[in-house]
């Protein structure tokens, strides 16, 4: 299944980013720690691919440790590019980005020459928590319903430092099939594009993989990690209904709650910290995903040239 999810408001957002990319100096991503390059907009790279950049890996308190240092290092080794991590428990996230866009673009600054930033990301990544904790109010809407933000904005963070804040944004054909899934269940996608019991069967592949002893301590199935391992995605998934109660009439399990409260787990960080790809999965599925759609664009001049 293709998740696919771009809403009227995001062709607007995009309008929006390709008039005011003009007038800014630094970009601002914000990206879910999470799933640091799934959660990266390749058509906000293609906007703004001129500019210097902070990819700023957000909810890093609920990431794998071990795993966010790899995606600051593969950020962090591109050219006009500074990649930070910050957690809900940051004393002054507006000093780090301040200094982090200034060292990308160290000619602006004072108010002859006011540094001109804009902060993007995809839907519920947090930007909106961020911004009113930056500018010590509370001016942007909060909730973990994807698409809430929906105009654009000017934030002083300085005298000189001004921060335009834009509506959260995807892309209009998300290649990267895993990259999908990923997205739907870190809550980033309208829950109306995709449907709830197939992504949460990806998801427990991957976590029954990499964090099976998370499942262990959060689902109580009584199995080892490689018991867990071993499962069936359905079977996993009914385990995990069962044992939280989503049992209906006659005994039979309620898988699409199941999905519900898997998704629901992950979201609100109960299920433990867990990074759901490393820098290496990543380039091979884009890899991959570039095949596909070479192939993809291979038959439609085919077709074209009959």
């Amino acid at each position: 299944m293709a998740i696919q999810w771009f809403p009227g408001h995001m062709h607007s957002t995009r309008k929006a980013i390709a008039e005011r990319i003009k007038d800014i100096d630094v970009v601002i991503e914000l990206l879910d720690a999470r799933l640091p390059g799934s959660s990266a907009n390749p058509l906000l790279a293609e906007l703004t691919g001129h500019k210097p950049s902070v990819k700023v890996l957000n909810k890093q308190d609920v990431a794998d440790p071990a795993r966010t240092p790899l995606w600051l290092d593969w950020y962090n080794a591109r050219a006009e590019t500074r990649a930070i991590g910050l957690d809900a428990s940051e004393p002054a996230p507006a000093r780090r980005l301040i200094e982090a866009c200034h060292q990308l673009a160290p000619q602006r600054g004072g108010m002859a020459k006011p540094m001109r930033v804009l902060i993007c990301g995809i839907p519920n990544v947090g930007k909106s928590t961020l911004i009113n904790t930056l500018s010590d109010k509370r001016q942007a809407k909060t909730g973990d319903e994807a698409g809430i933000t929906k105009l654009e904005q000017r934030i002083t963070l300085a005298d000189d430092f001004y921060l335009w804040d834009t509506p959260g944004m995807l892309w209009p054909r998300i290649t990267i099939e895993e990259s999908g899934y990923k997205l739907a269940a870190s809550g980033a996608v309208g829950r109306n594009a995709y449907d709830e019991e197939e992504v949460a069967l990806e998801l427990l592949a991957y976590l029954k993989r990499h964090y099976a002893g998370l499942l262990e301590a959060r689902y109580r199935l009584g199995l080892s990690d490689e018991a867990i391992a071993a499962l069936h995605d359905e079977e996993l998934l009914e385990a995990i209904a069962r044992k939280r109660g989503a049992v209906m009439s006659g005994g039979r399990v309620n898988l699409q709650k199941g999905a519900e409260l898997v998704m629901t787990d992950l979201r609100s960080a109960v299920l433990g910290r867990v990074t759901l790809e490393t820098p290496a999965e990543f380039e091979v599925w884009r890899a991959a995903a570039e095949v596909k759609e070479a192939e993809r664009a291979a038959k439609k001049a085919a077709r074209k040239g009959r």
